[in-house]
C-alpha cells in the first residue's frame, strides 16, 4: 500500500520579506530633506550604504544579534578576573560595517576638529538607515563618535586617541587601546543613590603621579567592551572628568570589575554593565570641578543621535507596515486601499515625514554652529526640545505600525517586536522626557535673547500655516509663566511641533501645510488615523512614503 505524502496548504495573502531593497532611494522623505540640509551631493553614496544595510544579509545580522545577547565573562576557568563582554559574531559584523562607513566618526577631522560641510547630515542619514536594521550597536558608535567633543577639552589625549579614534576599522580585540586598528568609547556617569542627580556622584578620583586613582561605581555604564570610557567622579574641587582606559599605561588590564549585564527591556545586542572601580587608572579631562561642563559636550551629541534613531525606527514601522497593507487583502481590497487603514497610514507616514526634517533640520544647525551664532542656538534650544517629542513619539507608532499586520505584527519573527522593544529607550536614556523640558527652561534662562531669536526664525519660517501664529503666542506665554516648570511638557511639545513645521516647510510645503492643520490649529488626537485629511492627500503622503 502507498502512503500519501502528507500535503500542506500554500502560504498566499503574506507580504513579501521588506528586504533587498535601497533603504535611501525608497525613502523620498529622507531625500529631500538631505538635500533641502545640505548634503545634495552624497546622493549616490547614501545610495550604495542604503542597498547594502538594506539588504537581507543584513537583516538576519540584526536578528541574530538581538537573539544571541552579550555574555558577561568576570573570572576564566582558573579564577582569574577576566571581566570581559562575548558577543555573538553577528553584533561584531555590525560593528565592523557602521565602522567601514564612519558612522562613528565621519563627523570629525583626523585632529579631533569639526569636519565641516553636510558632514553632521550625510552621517545622520547613515545612523538613520542602519537604525532600521539593528539599533543596539549604535550604543558604542555613537559615544565613540560623541566623545570626541568632550576630550576637546584635553588637547593632549585627544592628540593621542584621535588616530585611533580617526580610523574606519573595527577592532573587537581585548588589548591596550593604543595597539589597535581602531577603537570605541563609552561612558558612565550615574551611580545607585542619584542617576540624573550625577552631582550626588560618590566615586572618587586621587592623585597618582601623573593619573588618577578611582574608586566607586556605576549603575549603568554602556558598553563595557569599549576601549576606554569617560566617568565622573569627585575631585578636592568637586565632580571631574576622566578618560578611564580599559587597560593602564604598563599594559595590565585596569581595575575596572563589571558586576553584572543590565536584563533590559529592549537594545539586546548591545550590553550595558553596573560596574566597580578599585583604584582604577584614570587621566583628567578638562578642569577640575567642571565635569558636567565637560561631559555634556558628549551628551548633547548623544541625544541628537537618540532623536535620529528613534526617527529611523518610525520610518522603519511605518515602511513594514505599509509594504504589509500594500500586498495583504481584506475583503477583495488591499488592506492600503481600505479608507481606514488609508487614513492611518497616512497620518503616520506625516508624522515620520515630519520626523525626519526635524531631525535632519538639527544636524545642518550641528553642522553650521561652530561658524553661526543663531544655528549655535537653535541646536542649545532645540536640541533638548527634538530629543523630547520624537524620541517620546517613537513607541505609539511603532505600536499602531504593529497593529497594521495583525498578529504578525507581535511575533518576534517579524522586525516590529524588536523596534517596539527598543524604541523606549532613546526617551529614557541621555535625559528622560522631564530632563528635557528643564534643559530647554535653562537654555531660555541662559540665553533668553538667543533662544527668543529662535522662536522668531521658526515664526517667519511658518508664516502663514493653520495654527503657527497661535503655537508661537503659546509657547512664548508658556514660557514667561512663573509656574513654567509645570506647563513645561505642554509648552516643550508645542514647541517642536513648531519647529517640524518649518523644518517640513523647507522640504515640503503641501505637507507643512497638512501637518500644520492636524497638529497646531488643532489638537492632535490621541490615535493615528483620528484626522480628517482628503483622499488625494492620504495618496499622495504614502506615495512620498514608499514608492
Amino acid at each position: 500500500m502507498t502512503k500519501a505524502p502528507f500535503a500542506t496548504h500554500d502560504v498566499l495573502n503574506q507580504s513579501p520579506p521588506f528586504w533587498d531593497i535601497d533603504l535611501f532611494t525608497t525613502d523620498a522623505p529622507l531625500v529631500a530633506a538631505v538635500a533641502a540640509n545640505g548634503a545634495a551631493a552624497a546622493t549616490a553614496e547614501l545610495s550604495d550604504f542604503g542597498k547594502h544595510w538594506g539588504s537581507a544579509a543584513m537583516a538576519e545580522r540584526g536578528r541574530i544579534a538581538n537573539e544571541n545577547q552579550p555574555k558577561l565573562r568576570t573570572f576564566d576557568a582558573r579564577g582569574n578576573r577576566r571581566d570581559e563582554v562575548e558577543f555573538h559574531p553577528a553584533y561584531h559584523e555590525l560593528m565592523a560595517h557602521s565602522a567601514h562607513a564612519g558612522v562613528h566618526n565621519s563627523t570629525w577631522t583626523m585632529d579631533g576638529k569639526p569636519a565641516g560641510g553636510a558632514a553632521e547630515v550625510v552621517r545622520a542619514a547613515r545612523f538613520y538607515i542602519a537604525s532600521q536594521v539593528e539599533t543596539g550597536h549604535l550604543c558604542p558608535i555613537t559615544m565613540t563618535r560623541a566623545s570626541v567633543a568632550a576630550l576637546a577639552s584635553q588637547p593632549d589625549i585627544l592628540a593621542k586617541t584621535m588616530p585611533v579614534i580617526g580610523t574606519r576599522a573595527y577592532d573587537p580585540g581585548f588589548a591596550p587601546w593604543w595597539t589597535k586598528r581602531g577603537m570605541t568609547l563609552g561612558m558612565g556617569m550615574t551611580e545607585k543613590q542619584g542617576g540624573t542627580d550625577v552631582r550626588a556622584n560618590m566615586t572618587r578620583a586621587e592623585r597618582d603621579g601623573d593619573g588618577y586613582r578611582i574608586t566607586g561605581h556605576k549603575w549603568f555604564m554602556s558598553a563595557p567592551m569599549c576601549d576606554a570610557f569617560l566617568v565622573l567622579a569627585q575631585t578636592k574641587d568637586g565632580l571631574s572628568c576622566f578618560f578611564m582606559p580599559r587597560f593602564a599605561p604598563d599594559g595590565t588590564v585596569n581595575a575596572i570589575h563589571f558586576q553584572r549585564l543590565k536584563d533590559k527591556l529592549g537594545n539586546r545586542s548591545n550590553a550595558s554593565s553596573e560596574v566597580e572601580f578599585h583604584g582604577a587608572h584614570a587621566e583628567l579631562i578638562g578642569e577640575q570641578g567642571k565635569g558636567i561642563r565637560t561631559i555634556i559636550q558628549m551628551v548633547q551629541l548623544t541625544r541628537q543621535d537618540c532623536a535620529i534613531a528613534s526617527a529611523g525606527l518610525m520610518r522603519s514601522g511605518l515602511a513594514h507596515a505599509l509594504n504589509h497593507a500594500r500586498h495583504r487583502s481584506v475583503f477583495q481590497k488591499h488592506l492600503v486601499d481600505q479608507p481606514l487603514m488609508q487614513a492611518v497610514l497616512s497620518d503616520m507616514a506625516l508624522h515620520v515625514e515630519a520626523s525626519i526634517a526635524l531631525v535632519m533640520r538639527l544636524c545642518r544647525a550641528f553642522d553650521r554652529a561652530p561658524t553661526d551664532a543663531g544655528e549655535a542656538a537653535y541646536v542649545r534650544l532645540l536640541t533638548p526640545a527634538i530629543k523630547y517629542w520624537t524620541c517620546k513619539s517613537a513607541p505609539g507608532l511603532l505600536y499602531e505600525a504593529m497593529e497594521c499586520l495583525g498578529g504578525n505584527g507581535y511575533v518576534e519573527e517579524g522586525i516590529l517586536a524588536r523596534h517596539y522593544r527598543e524604541s523606549p529607550v532613546n526617551a529614557i536614556w541621555e535625559g528622560s522626557g522631564n530632563v528635557m523640558c528643564l534643559d530647554v527652561l535653562r537654555a531660555l534662562g541662559r540665553e533668553a535673547d538667543a533662544a527668543l531669536a529662535v522662536l522668531r526664525a521658526l515664526a517667519d519660517e511658518t508664516r502663514g500655516l493653520p495654527g503657527a501664529a497661535e503655537a508661537v503666542a503659546s509657547i512664548g506665554q508658556s514660557f514667561r509663566r512663573p509656574d513654567s516648570e509645570r506647563i513645561a511638557r505642554l509648552a516643550v511639545e508645542k514647541l517642536a511641533l513648531l519647529a517640524a513645521t518649518a523644518a517640513l516647510n523647507q522640504v515640503a510645503p503641501k505637507n507643512a501645510e497638512l501637518f500644520a492643520v492636524t497638529r497646531l490649529a488643532e489638537r492632535h488626537a490621541g490615535m493615528y488615523g483620528a484626522v480628517d485629511l482628503s483622499d488625494a492627500d492620504q495618496r499622495a503622503l504614502l506615495a512620498r512614503a514608499l514608492p
